[in-house]
């Protein structure tokens, strides 16, 4: 857990995730209104309670999403690297996918190696019709060509530093800031 004096400066606050969390919800309400096959699947661990909010929000819209979460631990390619392992969480997608609206969360995207391992996991479970992507945060940095259809904040840190979200689901509060890098 990064403590307060570990901030370097806050990114949003509860107010602004809100702001981020509704607009992002408002343009996938406007894409997507209609089509009965849409579903929001959350990357472990903080695209959960991300894909929960836009979900909440969709639902207060009036629309139904399906909801699912990823575990990307068995595809990540830097596992050799890490000093502490990953806990297993599993994937649970309890609906068919065949011929679904996929919209991929997760709270940050950075060189989206991330966002690789959900596509493939994900594809494991089906054949949606289509997929997109969805970010709180989209940092700079990018590796991969993947880039999200609907993102809250853009923004571009150096290298020493990362972007760190909490969420009220599972954190206690809702926030988002940049922090010292520790690799794991």
């Amino acid at each position: 857990m990064t403590s307060a004096s570990d901030r370097i400066r806050q990114l949003l606050d509860a107010a602004g995730m809100a702001r981020c969390l509704d607009e992002m919800a408002a343009a996938i309400y406007q894409r997507w209104k209609g089509e009965p096959r849409l579903a929001l699947v959350g990357v472990y661990q903080r695209g959960v309670p991300f894909a929960r909010a836009l979900r909440q929000r969709l639902r207060d819209r009036g629309m139904e999403p399906d909801f699912g979460k990823i575990d990307i631990t068995q595809y990540r390619d830097d596992l050799q690297t890490m000093t502490v392992l990953p806990k297993l969480e599993g994937s649970e997608i309890t609906f068919d996918l065949e011929d679904a609206v996929v919209i991929l969360c997760d709270e940050v995207i950075h060189t989206a190696r991330t966002t690789r391992a959900a596509l493939e996991e994900l594809l494991g479970f089906g054949r949606p019709r289509c997929v997109q992507i969805a970010a709180l945060v989209d940092r700079a940095g990018r590796e991969l060509p993947l880039y999200p259809r609907y993102s809250g904040i853009e923004t571009d840190l150096p290298a020493g530093e990362r972007v760190c979200v909490r969420f009220v689901d599972g954190d206690g509060v809702d926030e988002v800031f940049t922090c010292p890098w520790e690799k794991k």
